[in-house]
């Protein structure tokens, strides 16, 4: 995996921007387009690598060692995309979404829509067992996408548990972590500590947060990782359900249901999938953003199936 060229890096780079721009949408996650990319099982690989072994050699100070067994500069290349993405692109989305929402979820639906042709194509089976784990996939991203939006608790605790939720769907394709910090009432919350990050208080939230991202991130890539090793065509397959089962949410027409303010603004975050009203010229050009972002899954899963 670290064997990688300057070039191969920057595309790296690049796949990670890719990843944050995904990962700040509430409906959009970031796991699809590393699964897209052909570099999602190197990404739970990796993930896997940060163990209890390495934190023992921090504690004692053996930076090298711990990073020994660590891939270190797949993880640093790859995160440095997302963070560029996400303090980069987080206002212009969240303008897009506001001011542009269908035109905006139009494009994602494409990419959607693709990301699935892309993903089943690498499930050799789809008889049998696999069929079922595709079915149990749209059944559970169905569920996930239609529940509410909840009041819960700013304790500590449950923000340590937001943390370990949020980030184990943001590395599932198909489930968005910033949707499911929606439903758990905690996104406008969390988001509101990262802009005066320096107040002791949000300090505290941040870290407890962050800790649980990591608790989330060193178990649940464990369990990915035995799934793809041992059942890795069921697991695609399920992967693939659970992109499908997201469709609704990203589907650009909607009879608003129920609303939250986040930082002053209106965002539609449950809502029933509709046809639209009229079929004028703002329909055929949600469709031409559909097709864009169809051909764009298609071209970027090209330009991967070349670099490897």
């Amino acid at each position: 995996m670290e064997g990688r060229t300057g070039l191969q890096y920057l595309w790296l780079v690049l796949k990670g921007m890719a990843m944050g721009a995904a990962d700040v949408v509430p409906g959009v996650s970031g796991g699809t387009i590393a699964l897209i990319t052909g570099i999602y099982e190197d990404l739970i690989a990796a993930l896997r690598s940060l163990d209890i072994t390495m934190v023992r050699k921090i504690i004692h100070l053996d930076i090298k060692g711990a990073l020994a067994d660590v891939h270190i500069r797949f993880l640093l290349t790859l995160f440095s995309g997302i963070i560029v993405a996400v303090l980069s692109l987080a206002q212009l989305m969240n303008y897009l979404l506001h001011y542009h929402p269908v035109p905006i979820w139009s494009l994602f639906f494409g990419l959607i829509v693709a990301s699935i042709l892309v993903v089943g194509k690498q499930v050799t089976n789809w008889l049998g067992k696999a069929g079922i784990c595709f079915l149990a996939g749209i059944l559970a991203a169905a569920v996930i996408v239609n529940l509410i939006p909840i009041k819960t608790p700013e304790e500590l605790w449950f923000i340590f548990l937001c943390g370990i939720v949020a980030i184990c769907a943001m590395i599932l394709p198909g489930i968005s972590g910033a949707f499911i910090l929606l439903i758990l009432g905690k996104y406008e919350f969390i988001t509101a500590t990262l802009k005066n990050p320096f107040l002791v208080q949000h300090i505290i939230v941040i870290l407890v947060f962050c800790l649980g991202c990591g608790v989330g991130l060193a178990g649940f890539s464990r369990v990915l990782n035995y799934l793809l090793g041992k059942f890795h065509n069921l697991t695609l397959a399920f992967l693939a359900g659970l992109i499908t089962g997201s469709l609704m949410k990203i589907w650009p027409w909607k009879e608003v249901l129920e609303t939250q303010v986040i930082r002053g603004k209106t965002h539609v975050i449950w809502g029933r999938p509709i046809m639209p009203d009229t079929y004028g010229g703002e329909f055929y050009f949600a469709i031409a953003l559909m097709i864009l972002g169809f051909l764009a899954i298609l071209t970027i899963e090209r330009w991967a199936k070349r670099e490897v």
